[in-house]
């Protein structure tokens, strides 16, 4: 089984607004159900579950049958990082998934995720056991200890940017867990980050610049830009 995590548990502080951020409506409906449909229409995605904000949780079933989104099975609560939220989505799908089963961790406000861009983390996953979707940096990057000045930059070809969804075995996230758990390890900003700090090779899969987090209200308005684009006939892929 292939089953898309999708995380939704933050306050969206950053935006300022009266409700959480992956709930805010666009085009008529949440973000999380514009993330949510890119998974509900691709094939290879068996089933979804979601992790939010408890009090959420009845709000999103409601969403969910509204909107039609029919492989969302579970919906658990989140925690206050995002290491224990996925944990906690872990937790629900140890009742019904086997080790074998593949789990593909995804930023739940991430709405303009592509078919392309999960098929080739598929792709990845399956040639290497695992895959992390990621984007070469195209700026030049400075080092700076102060955030004032800097005279040390670092070469830009080495550098990539991750992305979601990444995707292993659900038997591999779960030990990860478990292992940082056992270590020590808390607060770790995604699956990969964890993954290094015990020593795991990061796979790359494909990417895309329009795979943005909306973190921001500047966020929002390049989403709601981005979805009333239509590429010139014109342009080669």
């Amino acid at each position: 089984m292939n089953v898309a995590l999708l995380t939704a548990a933050g306050s969206g502080t950053r935006m300022n607004q009266d409700i959480p951020k992956q709930f805010i409506h666009v085009e008529d409906k949440p973000i999380i159900i514009h993330t949510m449909e890119a998974f509900q229409k691709h094939p290879s995605v068996d089933a979804i579950i979601v992790v939010t904000i408890d009090a959420w949780c009845e709000v999103l079933w409601a969403y969910a049958k509204q909107f039609n989104i029919t492989k969302l099975k579970w919906v658990t609560t989140g925690g206050d990082t995002s290491q224990k939220s996925i944990y906690n989505g872990l937790i629900e799908l140890r009742k019904h998934l086997n080790s074998n089963d593949v789990v593909m961790v995804h930023d739940g406000n991430r709405p303009l995720v592509t078919s392309e861009v999960i098929s080739d983390s598929m792709a990845t996953f399956s040639q290497y056991g695992s895959a992390v979707a990621v984007i070469p940096c195209t700026e030049v990057v400075f080092e700076s200890d102060d955030g004032k000045s800097s005279c040390t930059s670092t070469e830009r070809e080495k550098l990539f940017r991750t992305q979601t969804p990444h995707t292993y075995t659900f038997g591999d996230l779960m030990s990860a867990h478990e292992q940082a758990k056992e270590k020590g390890i808390v607060n770790t900003a995604a699956s990969c980050m964890l993954m290094k700090e015990l020593g795991k090779t990061t796979y790359f899969s494909k990417g895309s610049e329009e795979n943005l987090k909306i973190t921001t209200l500047e966020d929002l308005r390049i989403f709601k830009a981005l979805l009333h684009t239509q590429q010139d006939k014109w342009l080669k892929e």
